[in-house]
């Protein structure tokens, strides 16, 4: 019975090890940063006037979204709080002529529906049969996403009509996407 027992255990404990060292380096790379689970909400809507187009020869400055020491450089979420999204509502450079262009995403919004990138790279990447491209204004944000692997979570962007918001599980940043349609 001993010998029958440890041959049942020494599989769970093979099977527990890598998972349980994969948890252990989630925020590393971002120093102090260490991202929680998903946010259990999308940010908050704006109810500020849209942005006006700026000219090409006065473009915006470039912004800062480190809040606090050791947090990522990029658009992120710390708790509930979606740092960044604040100052980018309504923002100019995500006006779409034809929002959901290409239908809208039904997948399920939120942290009860977790995605595991299959493929692509920032300008088409996919999911379970969904196809999206990372916003333009964004792209420097999603560098060091895994394409191939990373999880995300999809919420809907309350104050840029035709985006989502794709955070990713493994960083804690997120970016506005384009959902391009489903196969």
């Amino acid at each position: 019975m001993k010998t029958f027992l440890a041959f049942l255990t020494i599989p769970l404990l093979a099977l527990a090890l890598p998972a349980s060292a994969q948890e252990k380096g989630r925020g590393e790379q971002h120093g102090k940063f260490t991202p929680s689970k998903p946010p259990s909400h999308g940010p908050p809507a704006s109810h500020a006037a849209p942005a006006k187009p700026q000219p090409e020869h006065n473009a915006p400055q470039p912004r800062s979204f480190s809040d606090k020491a050791g947090h990522p450089e990029a658009p992120h979420v710390d708790g509930n709080k979606w740092v960044g999204h604040v100052n980018q509502n309504m923002d100019a450079r995500l006006h779409l002529d034809h929002p959901w262009e290409h239908g809208r995403f039904s997948g399920g919004f939120g942290p009860k529906h977790i995605f595991r990138l299959s493929g692509g790279a920032p300008s088409r990447f996919w999911f379970n049969g969904f196809y999206f491209s990372v916003a333009e204004p964004d792209l420097a944000y999603a560098g060091a996403w895994r394409w191939d692997a990373d999880q995300i979570v999809i919420y809907e962007d309350p104050d840029d009509p035709g985006y989502y918001l794709a955070y990713n599980e493994r960083l804690g940043t997120y970016v506005h996407v384009l959902f391009l349609g489903n196969s």
